[in-house]
């Protein structure tokens, strides 16, 4: 929503908004624009009242004091997905990212490919991109690239925020069950990216990653748009096979990710070193380096940007580094995002040693819905420390019973944070692992190991 109120402001908007609580760094970057902000729903925050008020899908019930006042009083409003979707997005050339994972990185890396290229895109980026200042940008061309999300809208629009977009290019990252708390199984996600899908035009593209059974449920229920494919490290056989579709695909050069060789329907055509690493990385790559070529970016100029994009903050992020210890800041909240983040460290340092701290913060790791594949996905690491933060409902002491990597359970903020700070006597690597705060706890290490 903050992201929103940015741009509504650079579109020449007179903008103020009020939240629960506003915290540090969206707080500055509000405030950096000139908008003002409240905290709390009181009634008195919408006097004098606005011509239409923009109400996102935080917890804001019915009762609310400003909420009511908006119903008793007729003044008009909509869901931020809604706004953005009649007051940005109309009439331009939308590029649409989506998917359970990756949504964030790869839709910065497109726009950062866009951007070197010249296009001068608008964004509007899920998190916190390296390569520019904000996180949301107006934009000065037809272009404009969003981070699209599956999670429903607003307490009175309960469909998927993407379905506001009209997307011209959509890039389906994949598709895992997640959201347990709005969606009661893989087939209801499922339906609302066949939803997606049928919103693309003839004349536009979708990219999707290949092989892959819950996307291709998807595709199989309707396709109207030309398509293009996406495979990192293909098999002989999914090589054959391709022959019949618009296939790209990268080889893998180093086995951590950080240099791989690029291919379009089997004919190399590019390479590319960069400071990435990780299987998930390349993939990600592969369908912003596809996307954009319906910009007209060339090859050339995607791999040139990708060389100096410096990534998303809280994605294998430094927090500090000290006598052979690194620790790490990561919003990996799903298991598969788990396994691909470790597996990619694993990779890349080979056998020193991995401490994974993992704060179960999201609705559905809190529920325990994925339980079962929480007991493996962190292989890769040589130990586990699962964090018990308010509201978890999963018996965490039975998971680090039953995990298949050595584990704890840890309960307050301080012990952990000693515990991370201890001395090393061999080359050690701690990825935490929420999309919380959790507690803290970064500006506390990197005081400590400063």
């Amino acid at each position: 929503m903050g992201n929103l109120a940015i741009l509504a402001k650079q579109a020449g908007y007179e903008v103020s908004g009020s939240d629960q609580k506003i915290y540090p760094p969206m707080s500055d970057q509000l405030a950096a624009a000139g908008i003002p902000t409240e905290e709390g729903f009181e009634q008195a925050h919408l006097n004098p009242p606005p011509d239409v008020v923009v109400i996102g899908n935080a917890n804001l019930p019915r009762g609310a004091e400003s909420l009511e006042f908006i119903l008793d009083t007729d003044i008009p409003y909509m869901s931020g997905a809604e706004w953005l979707g009649r007051n940005v997005l109309a009439g331009r050339h939308v590029f649409a990212v989506a998917g359970t994972h990756g949504k964030t990185t790869t839709t910065g890396m497109l726009a950062w490919i866009l951007e070197s290229a010249g296009k001068h895109p608008g964004y509007l980026i899920g998190g916190a991109p390296v390569n520019f200042d904000a996180p949301a940008r107006l934009g000065s061309s037809k272009y404009f690239v969003v981070e699209a999300d599956e999670y429903d809208t607003s307490y009175f629009d309960r469909q998927a925020k993407f379905m506001h977009y009209k997307p011209r290019t959509l890039l389906i990252n994949n598709i895992e069950f997640d959201h347990a708390d709005i969606y009661t199984d893989l087939a209801a996600i499922q339906f609302q990216f066949h939803h997606l899908v049928r919103t693309v035009p003839r004349t536009g593209r979708i990219i999707a990653p290949w092989g892959t059974r819950t996307v291709d449920e998807v595709l199989a229920q309707g396709l109207w748009t030309p398509i293009s494919f996406t495979r990192v490290d293909p098999t002989s056989k999914e090589l054959e096979a391709s022959k019949a579709v618009d296939f790209w695909h990268a080889k893998t050069v180093a086995s951590d990710g950080s240099s791989f060789d690029l291919f379009h329907n089997r004919r190399k055509i590019g390479a590319l070193e960069w400071h990435h690493f990780g299987h998930h990385n390349v993939s990600n790559a592969l369908q912003a380096i596809t996307a954009a070529r319906e910009a007209g970016v060339s090859i050339r100029e995607s791999l040139e940007a990708l060389s100096t994009f410096e990534g998303v903050k809280r994605r294998m992020e430094i927090v500090a580094t000290k006598d052979g210890l690194t620790v790490y800041d990561d919003f990996a909240h799903h298991p598969t995002a788990i396994l691909t983040t470790l597996q990619g460290l694993r990779n890349r340092i080979g056998r020193e040693h991995i401490l994974a701290v993992v704060e179960p913060r999201s609705h559905t790791m809190q529920m325990g819905t994925h339980r079962e594949p929480l007991t493996t996905c962190c292989s890769p690491a040589d130990k586990v420390i699962w964090f018990k933060g308010d509201n978890v409902e999963m018996d965490l002491d039975a998971l680090a019973d039953s995990n298949i990597v050595p584990s704890e359970v840890m309960f307050d903020h301080d012990e952990l944070v000693d515990k991370i700070c201890q001395p090393v006597d061999k080359p050690t690597h701690i990825v935490l692992m929420s999309n919380g705060g959790f507690g803290g706890i970064y500006d506390k290490i990197r005081e400590r190991l400063g």
